[in-house]
């Protein structure tokens, strides 16, 4: 659970993971004012205890822009699909393929929007 300093190729040996989280965001400043998007990560539909936070990262405008670079780099299809910028999520957020169980955990203790 860190802000994200530098986003850089990496060496290590790696597979495709083959559980699927959920993820939301959130828009917070620093002390300086500065805007940051956090990332957080619940445990996998199989996880034994309730919804929680897995991970979460922070990016700030520079990281923001190097993450996309990296995406455009590495999916240049979506870089002629992209539009306007999401400012705020459409409420109620409603999962896109059925409802997965930390999902539906997570809006038992949220509650209605």
């Amino acid at each position: 659970m860190a802000r994200i300093r530098t986003i850089e190729p990496g060496t290590q040996s790696i597979r495709a993971h083959s559980s699927e989280v959920d993820c939301f965001y959130n828009l917070v400043d620093d002390e300086a004012g500065a805007r940051l998007v956090h990332l957080s990560t619940f445990g996998s539909d199989h996880r034994k205890s309730s919804p929680k936070s897995s991970q979460s990262i922070q990016l700030d405008q520079q990281m923001a822009e190097r993450l996309i670079a990296v995406l455009l780099e590495s999916f240049p299809a979506i870089g002629a699909s992209i539009q306007a910028p999401i400012a705020e999520p459409l409420l109620p957020i409603a999962p896109s393929s059925g409802s997965t169980l930390i999902y539906d955990q997570l809006s038992r203790e949220l509650g209605p929007t």
